[in-house]
């Protein structure tokens, strides 16, 4: 069908729906608009669907939701007695996210899969908890994570508590795609309730046993009872699912002086304090700032709607503030956790950690200093958690920690995606850590880097957006195929890994990644540098990550910018 017949089709399905008619009508002349609606479907994969919301075939809106979730029931029912173990779902603040998952819970109902839908906003790493604490066969999150205000997503987890895999959204895909819109049909709640197929849980059923849970990862728990307080800390949840579940750990861990920026602690789907509620922003820290000198803070954290990631900004020994990246947060924290495990003597023989391919290679340093295996994979924290299986499954390597540059981090084996109330267990009881040895957390960091070497790790994203964007980005890929670079701000190029055809080669001779298909090209570099180039799998963009290793701190971030400004260049 053409752009134009896809519209008009819409029109004709919904005719009933006043809301979404008069919207549709609102763009009928104009056609740019219309073809970004309309020239594709919202795509569905490993990380769920997300999209602006709207309505329209590209748009995140109720029909898309029905439709993937009749897609998900119908992959499930493929196997009816494991479908009886029913789909657990949560949602965050974002727009229409709690009609999203009442709307996900009925239309599972109406095809006869159990639902148990959540009574208030959860944060991810609850739902991740959840799917394996009730046995179910799957869940669904409504969320958009980090995204602007007019986003809103929906992610789909396998019964292991992790997002799905290849093999799993591609199965759904193909239900979806042979599922026409009109065809979703919701059960009466009531119905759904007095069936016993709809479910509405809380506290009781799963928030308690996960609270409970998490306090058993500290490292040690007699540190936060000493310390703790006199560590003063300064909380956001930007306006998002981690205000209750990352107060509740603080205090029950005894961490009493935790002050709660209340401009952002009740849920807004406007995120009307933020530009965007990203606790890679700087700018979502400014409310924080300023609380944190009216309290004295040693650290404030930050966590996204859906609480997977934990922002951490900490004092150096000159009061100055500096908001940590994902990379140092992550390398603090492993290394405290492996520092600490053998100090105790419990560091174990088959230990290992994880982390994704464009996370710092700092990680690496670290593991090895300590005799502990390091794995890495694609990006996206479902490739941890498949890491996590294998190694139970296994029974080979004692999982102790993994870690995104995306500020994602985990060291439990009870939820299989990044988790921001482990995370902000973890980093107070670092602070505590460096409060005994009257030393800052930012001390600590430049310890590390003393010991194994200055890393510099940068982002850089390029938002293509629309159906001209998206052509461009497979362009650019398809041209850094075709002519890879022999060397970037002078380093050679030594090796590259093209893991769209799973392949490194180096000096011509070829080897298998030994990671999934991804669309992604890896440049090493002299000296343990390297370059990573991969359209984003979650927005209209591309992003060139940069590992810059030097021994000094001034060194290190003037090879790191001058290889962004060369792996700009490439991208035009």
């Amino acid at each position: 069908m053409t752009i134009r017949e896809n519209y008009e089709q819409w029109l004709r399905d919904f005719a009933d729906d006043q809301d979404t008619i008069r919207e549709l009508k609102a763009i009928g002349e104009d056609e740019k608009e219309m073809e970004d609606r309309f020239y594709t479907e919202l795509s569905f994969g490993t990380a769920g669907m997300r999209g602006v919301l709207g309505a329209g075939m590209n748009r995140m809106n109720k029909y898309n939701v029905r439709r993937a979730t009749k897609g998900l029931a119908g992959y499930l029912l493929e196997n009816p007695e494991e479908a009886k173990r029913g789909v657990v779902i949560a949602y965050d603040s974002r727009r229409c996210s709690a009609e999203f998952a009442k709307d996900t819970a009925l239309v599972l109902c109406a095809e006869g899969v159990p639902a148990y839908l959540f009574d208030a906003l959860r944060p991810v790493p609850v739902l991740s908890f959840a799917v394996r604490h009730l046995h179910a066969k799957a869940g669904v999150v409504i969320t958009a994570s980090h995204n602007p205000p007019q986003y809103n997503g929906y992610k789909v987890y396998g019964e292991d508590g992790a997002q799905v895999g290849p093999e799993a959204a591609e199965g759904i895909t193909r239900v979806i795609r042979s599922t026409k819109y009109t065809d979703c049909v919701l059960m009466d709640e009531q119905e759904a309730l007095d069936k016993g197929l709809l479910k509405i849980i809380g506290n009781k059923e799963v928030d308690d046993d996960y609270i409970e849970r998490v306090k058993t990862l500290s490292i040690n728990p007699e540190l936060l009872r000493t310390e703790g307080s006199k560590l003063n800390i300064v909380y956001t949840p930007l306006h998002g699912s981690g205000n209750v579940p990352v107060r509740r750990l603080l205090k029950e861990i005894g961490l009493t002086n935790v002050a709660v920026v209340k401009e952002q602690e009740m849920p807004d789907p406007n995120f009307s304090t933020i530009k965007v509620p990203n606790p890679e922003d700087p700018g979502a820290y400014e409310l924080a700032f300023k609380l944190a000198a009216e309290v004295n803070a040693n650290v404030i954290f930050a966590t996204d709607p859906d609480c997977d990631r934990l922002g951490v900004a900490v004092k150096d020994g000159q009061g100055e503030w500096h908001l940590l990246s994902g990379n140092q947060i992550g390398c603090v924290l492993l290394h405290y956790i492996l520092s600490s495990l053998k100090k105790a003597g419990k560091l174990p023989k088959d230990g290992a950690a994880v982390k994704s391919i464009v996370s710092t290679s700092l990680a690496n340093k670290i593991c090895e200093s300590f005799g502990v295996s390091i794995f890495e994979t694609l990006t996206g924290f479902k490739f941890i958690g498949e890491k996590i299986q294998q190694f139970m499954d296994k029974g080979d390597h004692t999982f102790l920690f993994g870690f995104e540059e995306s500020y994602g981090f985990l060291s439990s084996t009870f939820v299989r995606d990044k988790d921001g109330v482990n995370a902000s267990l973890l980093v107070s009881e670092v602070a505590c850590a460096c409060m005994a040895e009257g030393i800052t957390f930012y001390d600590r960091i430049q310890e590390i880097f003393k010991e194994y070497g200055y890393y510099a790790n940068s982002v850089v994203s390029t938002t293509l957006p629309g159906k001209d964007g998206l052509t461009r980005m497979k362009e650019i890929m398809s041209n850094l195929r075709a002519q890879p670079p022999k060397e970037i701000a002078g380093l050679k190029v030594t090796a590259v890994r093209d893991y769209l055809k799973g392949i490194r080669t180096e000096n011509g001779q070829e080897t298998p990644t030994g990671l999934p298909v991804s669309d992604v090209l890896y440049f090493e570099l002299e000296k343990g540098n390297w370059v990573c180039v991969r359209p984003s799998g979650t927005e209209p963009k591309i992003k060139l990550y940069i590992n810059a290793n030097a021994a000094g701190k001034a060194e290190a971030e003037v090879l790191s910018e001058a290889l962004c400004e060369a792996s700009k260049r490439l991208m035009n």
